[in-house]
């Protein structure tokens, strides 16, 4: 909750949501009617009431359902992932993101997203050549694992990551991993093709590197087919949409050497339908995963391994909810219709599966563990695929 005085969730709505709002001023040349707005919505998460949406909008009435649920609340007596999440939409609301004009379908963290999708192409190419240089396949899947992981710490929303943390080379830390079932999955990737998803999260070094693992998965022959799951407009600064995911092919292709081969080689796997993206609403939606409407736990128990990607979609797994750190997270994820990969760096105040007393011995060791984003996990959990 955003009320729990102290947490991350209410540094959140206190100093992380605010900041937001002044970027995208500073970011965007909106004219002074959509800026007084925006400073009138700043006011109202630090003073007032959460107010309905109220423009003609396709997903209004799913959003004011929610909503009527906390309407008498201020933004700090709120579930903190309803927070969040209703945050990003009232900003669309504010910026008439949905609304016909010039505004319309404008990203307004399109400039920090075009920063990071720039800065990330000489790491990601300097990486993509290392790995062209490592002869062992299972070494190179490990690598790649691990870039797609630690990718993640760089995330657009999230002031708590340092830039020491963030500068760390996106490759292998197996010290830094609270979970790691590698070996169980190498296992499971070796033993036929899979039909694969990724929830992603973050454009830039994250999404780069889900790109270098799906292609390499694809040419491996571990995979025969991989679809991305995108957010449908702009959520959560950073997070990625199907037109950054292709901006991303097309920056790769604009290189040289093995980052301009791999650009080519994920064209040719859209032409060809080895790849696939989807950007159905729920994915920015208030909803947790549990609450996953029919049709698309249907089309996700197709598939044979889910690989979910960053820190707040192990949150929606998990309701975002405070469970004891030693619960087992298969009893959790009972309700989820097929096997899941987790690949998450902390950054929220949720974690479960670890040894009785560990979580004590972080805390004594780093009193910031759980949202500072040095750790992570690489966490399989098998399912069989279930129907509903």
């Amino acid at each position: 909750m955003t009320s729990e005085l102290g947490s991350f969730a209410q540094e959140t709505i206190l100093r992380r949501k605010p900041q937001i709002i002044d970027n995208v001023i500073a970011d965007n040349a909106y004219p002074l009617s959509i800026i007084k707005r925006l400073k009138h919505f700043k006011k109202e998460i630090a003073e007032g009431k959460i107010q309905p949406l109220t423009e003609d909008a396709k997903d209004l009435k799913k959003w004011n359902r929610t909503w009527l649920k906390y309407k008498d609340k201020t933004w700090l007596e709120l579930p903190w992932y309803f927070a969040e999440t209703y945050f990003y939409r009232r900003l669309l609301e504010v910026v008439n993101y949905f609304q016909p004009g010039s505004l319309g379908n404008h990203d307004p963290f399109l400039i920090p997203k075009g920063k990071q999708m720039k800065e990330c192409l000489t790491p990601i190419s300097l990486a993509v050549d290392i790995l062209n240089g490592i002869e062992d396949p299972r070494l190179c899947f490990e690598n790649l694992l691990h870039a797609s992981l630690w990718g993640n710490r760089i995330d657009l929303s999230n002031f708590t990551v340092s830039d020491e943390i963030k500068r760390r080379q996106a490759m292998i830390e197996r010290e830094n991993l609270l979970i790691n079932d590698f070996p169980q999955v190498l296992e499971i990737f070796e033993e036929q093709p899979l039909n694969i998803a990724f929830i992603n999260d973050n454009v830039g070094m994250e999404l780069g590197f889900d790109l270098c693992l799906a292609d390499f998965l694809l040419r491996m022959g571990w995979a025969k087919k991989v679809t991305f799951y995108l957010k449908p407009y702009p959520f959560f600064v950073s997070d990625a949409m199907p037109k950054d995911l292709l901006g991303t092919v097309q920056a790769f292709n604009k290189t040289s050497g093995h980052l301009n081969l791999l650009g080519k080689h994920l064209q040719n796997a859209f032409l060809n339908k080895e790849i696939s993206v989807s950007s159905d609403w729920f994915w920015a939606s208030p909803y947790h995963f549990p609450e996953m409407p029919l049709s698309l736990y249907r089309e996700i128990s197709q598939f044979d391994i889910v690989i979910a990607k960053g820190d707040v979609n192990y949150r929606r797994l998990l309701s975002d909810r405070h469970w004891p750190h030693t619960t087992p997270i298969s009893e959790i994820l009972r309700y989820f219709p097929t096997s899941l990969l987790i690949l998450r760096t902390l950054k929220g105040e949720i974690m479960v599966d670890l040894k009785e007393g560990q979580a004590e011995r972080l805390k004594a060791e780093d009193s910031d563990w759980l949202i500072n984003g040095k750790r992570g996990i690489l966490q399989y959990i098998e399912q069989k695929k279930k129907k509903r």
